[in-house]
């Protein structure tokens, strides 16, 4: 709960959420827009269950996002946020009117009205809360890495698992996305042919340190400086690379080589303010990564090359780039074309008629919801899913018979999110990845680093 006082070099997370617009110079480079379709304005709203009676603790920039996205979610009531420091403790609690504002999480824990707890702490401080909110019968949303070891990652993992009657989610946001959901059923139709290559990026310069009058407080804010508490950019921002790598290739990386030095900020930090990595993928497919804060050009963005097209995904959007000798996969003709550069691009949209996918001047709505949001109303609808399983299950039959509340629960229809084997895998990759970079090595992952016993 060590927060941080207010910086924009803080919201790398919410950078690397939103991600920025190179609509233009995609399709100078002959790029299609692919893009899922959103609800049409006069659609029905979706119907929302009870508000789900929350908990924020940490509430450092990115737990102040977490707040406010928060409260944009009709199924989320913000009751309780904690935080050790009582600056950033009294500004959150003004943007969250009825809170209860706590100094130590375990009174948040105590408290029987709060429902579910958003975990945005240090990575490194996670796991005691973590578990300790499990125990207390929190359902928990954990923002990732889930821990800095591959054995406290285990534990959280371990705990996750054995809370049947919890909803424990990873902040993995990208997995609750439809537009990513929408782009992994393109590519996996065989649309870009064989999978060749994925490369990924994370470009901006900024210096990660805060300061302050207080030395003890100074080094608290700047921990993701040090190398006993942070897994430096691999960890903080890479984890989603990562992710969306092992997700596009449905493996896990065999093995990993990093480099890394301090080339700019030369300021007595311990973590490299840029790396490098490749990552083995079964099939001889190979994850390039690289991340700088030392420079901002091309900014953030995945590419998945095949031996018929590319995909780059950038933000919210993503864009298709074709072969000269790929074959039409049969859609072509019903979609909306674009010419630039004397280049024909073709605009595929999900679930577009075939009118509107012919309209050469229609506009294609903008994709504006931000895959946190879609990652929290996720969680919220479980929470709501899994509270009324367990409050049917109970009505009828022993409450104590936890092996047939658990069959109970495991048959619910659940929202798409990231689970505790989806945070694990990701988080060991990230730790593992981090170790490579710091030795400059090449380290085979074991199998048994992404299971639990």
């Amino acid at each position: 709960m060590n927060s941080q006082p207010p910086s924009a070099a803080d919201f790398n997370r919410r950078d690397f959420i939103r991600g920025g617009s190179i609509a233009t110079l995609m399709s100078m480079l002959g790029g299609v827009e692919l893009k899922a379709a959103e609800a049409p304005k006069d659609a029905p709203a979706k119907s929302s269950g009870p508000k789900v009676k929350c908990g924020v603790i940490g509430l450092g920039a990115w737990g102040r996002e977490v707040v406010g996205t928060l409260q944009r979610q009709a199924e989320a009531q913000i009751v309780s946020l904690c935080d050790t420091y009582g600056v950033m403790l009294r500004r959150a609690a003004t943007n969250a009117p009825g809170a209860t504002a706590v100094d130590d999480y375990r009174k948040m824990l105590e408290d029987k009205s709060v429902q579910a707890v958003f975990v945005a702490t240090p990575t490194h401080l996670h796991k005691d809360i973590v578990i300790e909110a499990l125990q207390a019968g929190k359902h928990v949303y954990c923002e990732a890495p889930l821990a800095t070891t591959v054995e406290d990652a285990k534990a959280i993992a371990k705990a996750a698992r054995d809370a049947g009657a919890q909803v424990f989610q990873p902040g993995l946001s990208l997995r609750s996305d439809p537009q990513r959901h929408f782009l992994l059923s393109f590519i996996r139709t065989g649309a870009i042919g064989k999978d060749v290559m994925v490369r990924a990026q994370w470009h901006k310069k900024q210096s990660w340190r805060f300061t302050s009058a207080n030395p003890d407080r100074e080094k608290e804010i700047n921990w993701r400086l040090s190398k006993e508490t942070s897994l430096g950019l691999a960890g903080e921002i890479g984890i989603h690379h990562f992710d969306g790598m092992a997700w596009l290739q449905k493996d896990l990386p065999t093995a990993v080589t990093g480099f890394g030095s301090i080339i700019h900020w030369n300021d007595g930090r311990e973590v490299p303010d840029t790396i490098q990595a490749v990552l083995e993928f079964p099939g001889g497919v190979q994850g390039m990564y690289d991340a700088t804060l030392a420079n901002s050009f091309d900014g953030e963005s995945e590419v998945l090359l095949g031996t018929d097209a590319a995909v780059m995904m950038r933000g919210n959007k993503a864009w298709l780039f074709k072969e000269v000798d790929s074959p039409l996969l049969g859609w072509e003709v019903y979609a909306r074309k674009e010419v630039f550069y004397k280049e024909t691009g073709i605009a595929l949209v999900a679930n577009a008629s075939k009118s509107t996918g012919t309209d050469e001047n229609a506009e294609i709505p903008a994709y504006t919801n931000t895959p946190l949001a879609f990652a929290f109303e996720s969680f919220l609808a479980n929470v709501n899913e899994v509270v009324g399983a367990v409050e049917d299950f109970t009505a009828t039959f022993d409450a104590a018979d936890k092996k047939a509340l658990a069959k109970h629960i495991a048959g619910l229809k659940m929202q798409r999110a990231a689970t505790w084997k989806e945070g694990l895998e990701a988080t060991v990759t990230a730790i593992k990845t981090n170790e490579a970079i710091l030795g400059a090595k090449r380290i085979v992952l074991q199998k048994d680093w992404f299971q639990l016993a």
